[in-house]
């Protein structure tokens, strides 16, 4: 497995889901992990964890829809640590609804937690990355196939993860002579409490139907998990992915291919 031994890194949405799992990932091969949440108690819990089996993490109440906030994270690990070596940009949310079932203020609260949270957290995390010696990182943005492919009724969703990509290009081209890498994953469906949140949200009375129609869409026959994406994480912020830079790495159980 790829090792982090003396990295230090920052994963924002690490109170749950895939965060979560990237976050313990990063713990057990060696990274001192900053865990990033809106949710600082959730954060805290996952801190406990990763602590309990003799990993180092902290808990950092962060909201990436606030630059300041962004800004104090970088610096919260590197006046704790020296120095910051990657940036997982895992915070997210979603919606549904088709262009004109799109109200502005949802559209708005939508690009303010998928892009401009993205952009906050690699600005500052960037401008740590130019200045530390040695100079540069790694940066994982987690977009998705919806960036990619149109999803029936995802209309903002399907924007801010496009966006996603899109900065995920512009980074890694900007800043290839200054060894920062960057590149995104692109996950299909995976049961999280995302996941969860929207079937109570959408479909409240057939939760169980729903979930099952969800698995079906998948080519494998199943939704992915939360540890089924963090060790793609783990390769590109590791220093074997030493040539990987602008990619879109897909992990979507064939749903792209079909």
């Amino acid at each position: 497995m790829f090792r982090l031994d003396g990295k230090t890194a920052l994963v924002t949405g690490a109170g749950s889901g895939i965060g979560r799992e990237i976050a313990l990932l990063f713990a057990e091969q060696g990274a001192v992990v900053a865990l990033g949440d809106i949710d600082e108690d959730a954060a805290g819990r996952v801190a406990a964890e990763i602590g309990a089996t003799g990993g180092q993490a902290f808990p950092w109440r962060l909201d990436v829809t606030d630059v300041e906030s962004a800004r104090a994270a970088v610096a919260a690990v590197v006046e704790r640590h020296g120095r910051l070596d990657i940036l997982v940009n895992n915070a997210g949310i979603g919606m549904v609804g088709d262009l004109l079932e799109t109200a502005p203020d949802d559209f708005h609260r939508l690009m303010a937690v998928n892009v401009d949270g993205v952009y906050y957290c690699s600005h500052a995390a960037v401008a740590q990355m130019l200045v530390q010696d040695p100079r540069g990182g790694a940066i994982v943005n987690l977009a998705s196939v919806a960036g990619m492919v149109a999803v029936a009724r995802r209309f903002a969703y399907c924007t801010t993860k496009g966006a996603v990509i899109s900065m995920t290009q512009s980074t890694a081209m900007d800043y290839v002579d200054q060894n920062i890498r960057c590149n995104c994953i692109c996950p299909g469906t995976v049961e999280t409490p995302f996941v969860e949140a929207y079937l109570r949200k959408y479909h409240a009375g057939e939760i169980e139907e729903t979930r099952q129609a969800l698995h079906a869409r998948q080519p494998l026959g199943r939704m992915g998990r939360p540890e089924e994406i963090a060790p793609l994480a783990l390769y590109l912020a590791s220093d074997e992915a030493a040539y990987v830079t602008g990619a879109q790495m897909v992990i979507d159980g064939g749903l792209t291919a079909r």
